[in-house]
């Protein structure tokens, strides 16, 4: 037997007021620092992961960019020449697998992994677009066999846990006990602009009365609310806010956002989205992509990490950043 519970969906008076004026991109220095620091990052821990389950492997001249990870040497005369993992970049990968492994860390993961699935209520995701951002969410190299396997009851339950499916925007709201002083559910989205950002009057204007309409969770599905209407827009934004505050270093890039809004029915409207709220996200067009930051989430290009155990990053000390100094 099946209990279902019948959600009465949200009733507001839907409205579209954005004002028709073109929103200025401006380019912040401090968030395409941030962005371009971690540049290769991702390929030089996948390097790593398969070098130290490959003993052997030839040579690249990508490895000769990064001396502090990669160790040239040749076996034998005429071999070809080969490359390992220096001792340096070894015993940091032996900081970051105790990580991984610790109980706290796994925990973390899994809730941000569980709830990803449980935006809007959807409850799956395919396998890829989960791969895609299998970075940006801190699951460790091989996540399915190594991390998923532990948690079978958590994955397959089909209940969900009321504590995962509070945003974390409604969260930090409540710890700072603004409830009393605001009207319910009516939470402003933290918002910030680079120095020489001037939007028009007639805009503030309308981003303020779009501030104070009803936030709703993005653990709900409000699709029944006219796409085009500033409700709606609230809504989506909610969505796009906890999306980026389940990854790791609060940005992922463009790309992944889209490929997850196909698959959830979002269509242009993350888009959309995103050039509306500059205040709010930031698109960086370092490194060769497109990547969108959490403004909030950084003091210029400061990243203010949440945790001792906030996965990757928290753990990529000297080796790595030595090696970025120097390229």
């Amino acid at each position: 037997m099946i209990l279902q519970i019948t959600i009465i969906p949200h009733r507001f008076t839907q409205i579209c007021a954005f004002i028709d004026a073109k929103v200025k991109w401006v380019r912040d220095p401090y968030l395409d620092f941030a962005v371009q620091r971690e540049k290769n990052l991702k390929q030089v821990i996948s390097l790593k992961n398969i070098i130290i389950s490959i003993p052997t492997t030839t040579i690249s001249k990508f490895f000769e960019l990064y001396p502090y990870v990669f160790i040239q040497f040749q076996p034998s005369l005429g071999l070809h020449p080969h490359v390992k993992i220096t001792s340096q970049a070894l015993l940091l990968h032996k900081e970051e697998s105790t990580i991984h492994n610790s109980r706290l860390h796994r925990d973390d993961v899994v809730k941000r992994l569980a709830k990803l699935l449980m935006l809007i209520g959807v409850g799956k995701f395919p396998l890829y677009v989960i791969e895609r951002l299998q970075w940006d969410l801190g699951l460790p190299y091989r996540f399915i066999p190594t991390l998923l396997a532990g948690y079978p009851e958590y994955f397959q339950v089909c209940s969900v846990k009321d504590c995962l499916t509070v945003s974390e925007l409604k969260k930090r709201e409540s710890l700072e006990g603004n409830f009393g002083r605001r009207k319910i559910n009516h939470i402003p989205f933290p918002m910030s602009f680079p120095r020489g950002f001037d939007l028009q009057k007639k805009v503030m204007n309308w981003v303020e009365e779009w501030q104070d309409l009803p936030y709703i969770s993005p653990y709900e599905n409000a699709f029944h609310l006219a796409p085009n209407t500033d409700q709606a827009e609230k809504w989506v934004v909610a969505v796009l806010h906890e999306l980026l505050y389940l990854t790791i270093s609060k940005k992922t890039e463009k790309e992944n956002i889209f490929c997850l809004g196909d698959y959830l029915g979002f269509g242009y409207r993350f888009k959309k989205a995103i050039v509306h709220h500059p205040g709010i996200f930031y698109v960086s067009n370092k490194i060769r992509t497109q990547t969108v930051v959490l403004r909030e989430a950084y003091k210029k290009d400061f990243f203010g990490r949440e945790a001792p155990f906030d996965g990757d990053e928290a753990s990529v000390p000297s080796p790595y950043e030595q090696s970025y100094k120097e390229t």
